[in-house]
């Protein structure tokens, strides 16, 4: 008779426990961010490579030479996109003082407009405040930040390549490690099919996205088409502001320069916003699935969480990281609820207790 009072009683005790943990681990995580960082980033593009992995062995090609042949081919695109962005932050770097002259003009012609209107304004407090010989000190902390950024970026490339390979034989050493395998290489499986659909979409939607700001770069006329593109990828990860961050600094640049104006710049802003709407709003969460959405509110505190846990990394990760936390509370019966209040809440009721695959398998023979 005293098991349910005892039952009762332990639920503060493991609320409190949990909550405990989770401090514990998110305060270590905030402290071997500098660790972390390039395990995460290599984690998920590892698990993108491994898609052109399986298609190339299935096409009857070994598993290693797969993976060699998908390095070989990744690795030189991303050298070639390397080559071309560095030439175009080269150009960038050469055409600032043009920039820079055009912006003092129409910061005159803002003062001057302001005092038309009876504004008073200090100028001497405002030139401090616009010091050059003050703002140049971000110039040595920037190219420290591009050099530890190199530093990563061959510390990613050494881990993605030994985690391919580590993959090769990963279900061999679970089967190993295991008494009764079945069920965990089931969920497994379940939770890396599905992370790896996500990334795999999601990728695909980035790539899209860069292409046609490319596009509309150089229809509209803007400088560095490329460096906005490549900027407009990667800033698609971060959710709710991350297009509005990419779509500034070509908007602003076109309405300083001589063949710009407030009409070119108005025009691209809506390519960027018409862009993002179609391919965010509309075809990114019809090839995902509504299963795989997070809420609002969700998306928008993982950017803010993982933001203040890993810096800028977090934020570009903040969706991917929620996500993956998602699907792996998907993939497990007895944490399954926790995802469901993570999720958009969209789910048919019918299908809410079954794994994300028997979701999409009844979302495909209805037709949706």
């Amino acid at each position: 008779m005293a098991a349910p009072e005892d039952d009762q009683s332990s639920i503060p005790l493991n609320l409190t426990l949990a909550l405990a943990s989770l401090v514990v681990i998110v305060a270590g995580m905030r402290v071997g961010s500098s660790l972390l960082v390039p395990l995460l980033l290599s984690l998920f593009i590892a698990v993108v490579c491994t898609a052109p992995v399986h298609w190339l062995n299935r096409l009857g090609v070994g598993l290693r030479l797969s993976v060699w042949l998908t390095l070989v081919v990744i690795g030189g695109l991303l050298s070639l996109l390397g080559l071309l962005l560095v030439n175009s932050v080269g150009t960038f770097i050469d055409a600032l003082p043009g920039i820079e002259e055009k912006l003092y003009q129409y910061y005159l012609s803002l003062l001057d407009g302001l005092a038309s209107l009876g504004l008073a304004i200090d100028t001497e407090r405002l030139a401090e405040l616009l010091d050059a010989q003050k703002l140049g000190g971000w110039i040595p902390a920037l190219l420290g930040q591009v050099g530890n950024l190199m530093v990563q970026c061959v510390m990613v490339a050494l881990l993605v390549m030994f985690l391919l390979f580590e993959t090769l034989n990963f279900r061999d050493k679970l089967s190993r490690a295991l008494v009764n395998p079945a069920p965990s290489l089931r969920r497994f499986q379940e939770f890396s099919l599905t992370l790896k659909r996500y990334l795999a979409v999601k990728t695909v939607i980035s790539l899209a996205t860069g292409a046609l700001i490319w596009l509309a770069c150089k229809l509209v006329g803007v400088e560095f088409p490329l460096l906005w593109a490549v900027l407009a990828f990667a800033l698609n990860y971060i959710p709710n502001i991350g297009s509005a961050i990419a779509a500034l600094p070509p908007v602003l640049l076109l309405l300083v320069s001589p063949e710009g104006g407030a009409v070119k710049a108005l025009m691209l802003s809506g390519a960027y916003l018409g862009v993002n709407f179609v391919l965010g709003n509309l075809v990114e969460p019809r090839v995902m699935g509504r299963a795989l959405g997070l809420s609002t509110f969700v998306a928008f505190l993982s950017l803010v969480v993982w933001g203040w846990i890993f810096g800028v990394v977090g934020m570009l990760l903040s969706v991917v990281l929620t996500m993956t936390l998602k699907i792996a509370l998907d993939s497990h019966p007895q944490t399954r609820w926790i995802a469901h209040l993570l999720g958009s809440g969209s789910a048919p009721l019918e299908t809410a207790n079954r794994p994300p695959s028997e979701r999409r398998e009844g979302r495909d023979e209805r037709g949706d």
